[in-house]
C-alpha cells in the first residue's frame, strides 16, 4: 500500500514554502553546543543503507543540527535543487546533511548523487520506509533537526538562501 501510495504522489510541484513549516518533535534540552543526551525522536529511530552499502543510524543526529533532504533522482525539481543544497551543505559544515533518495533504483541514486556533486551522507530508501517514518508523500522536502532533537518539516523546494534560514532558526 505504501508504494502505491508514494507512487500516487508523484513528483511535488514546489508551490509549498517554508511558512508551512509543521514541528514534528519536540526536546527539552538547554546547552548552546551538541547535547548528548538529546531525546531520540521517534523520526530518528531508524537504521538504513547509504548508496554505498553502508549502515546509517537516524539516531545519530540527535543532539546534533542536521538537514535531511528527501529526493528522487528522476524528479526535475529534484534535479534544479540539488546544486543549491549541495552549496548549502558546503556552507554549513556544523550541520549535518542526509539525503534520503527514494522512488528509485540504487544505480540511479548513485549516478544522481554522483552527478550533482553530493558529497554529503546519502540514504538509498528503496522501499520508502525514512519516507514513511518523517511523513513525506512527495519530493522534495526537507527535515530541519535541532540540537534540541526539534524536527521541522518543510515540504517542497527551497532555494539555498531559504535553507540557510532555515538552518539559522535551528539556534
Amino acid at each position: 500500500m505504501l508504494a502505491a501510495v508514494l507512487v500516487a504522489a508523484g513528483c511535488g510541484d514546489g508551490t509549498e514554502d517554508a511558512a508551512s513549516t509543521t514541528t514534528a518533535a519536540a526536546g527539552n534540552a538547554t546547552s548552546t553546543t551538541a547535547v548528548a543526551d538529546a531525546p531520540v525522536p521517534k523520526e530518528l529511530r531508524f537504521t538504513a543503507q547509504t548508496i554505498d552499502g553502508a549502515e546509517f543510524s537516524g539516531a545519530s543526529l540527535a543532539g546534533k543540527k542536521a538537514v535531511l533532504w528527501f529526493w528522487a533522482p528522476w524528479c526535475p525539481t529534484c534535479q534544479r535543487e540539488a546544486p543549491g543544497v549541495a552549496a548549502a551543505a558546503a556552507a554549513h559544515p556544523d550541520v549535518e546533511f542526509v539525503g534520503v533518495a527514494a522512488r528509485d533504483e540504487l544505480p540511479a541514486m548513485r549516478a544522481f548523487a554522483d552527478e550533482h556533486g553530493l558529497t554529503f551522507t546519502q540514504i538509498a530508501d528503496l522501499d520508502g520506509t525514512v519516507w514513511q517514518r518523517f511523513g513525506v508523500t512527495a519530493q522534495p522536502a526537507f527535515a530541519f533537526v535541532s540540537k534540541f532533537s526539534d524536527i521541522d518539516m518543510v515540504p517542497g523546494s527551497l532555494s539555498e538562501d531559504e535553507i540557510a534560514t532555515q538552518i539559522k532558526a535551528l539556534g
